[in-house]
């Protein structure tokens, strides 16, 4: 087995790092296109659900619908690992 150099080695951790600020910038630009995206498609199906029944509450249900779905998504994401990392 021949030894690693040193710069593959440091290659290799930065790989398996999961701080790398390339990763923590996918992770939160994640987060902050998926709370209005769940906002937006509670929204859009309760605006397609009130017109199909001519109701006009559905569109205010699923909004919060959408809402609480884009929290409970956030807090799942930002709640640490049961490693402790």
């Amino acid at each position: 087995m021949r030894p690693q150099s040193s710069r593959a080695r440091e290659v290799s951790a930065v790989a398996r790092s999961d701080n790398s600020w390339q990763r923590q910038l996918g992770k939160y630009l994640g987060l902050a296109f998926m709370m209005p995206c769940c906002t937006f498609v509670g929204y859009v199906m309760g605006h397609y659900l009130d017109k199909a029944f001519g109701t006009h509450i559905l569109t205010l249900i699923f909004l919060l619908f959408g809402i609480a779905a884009g929290f409970v998504e956030l807090f799942r994401e930002l709640k640490p690992d049961d490693d402790g990392k």
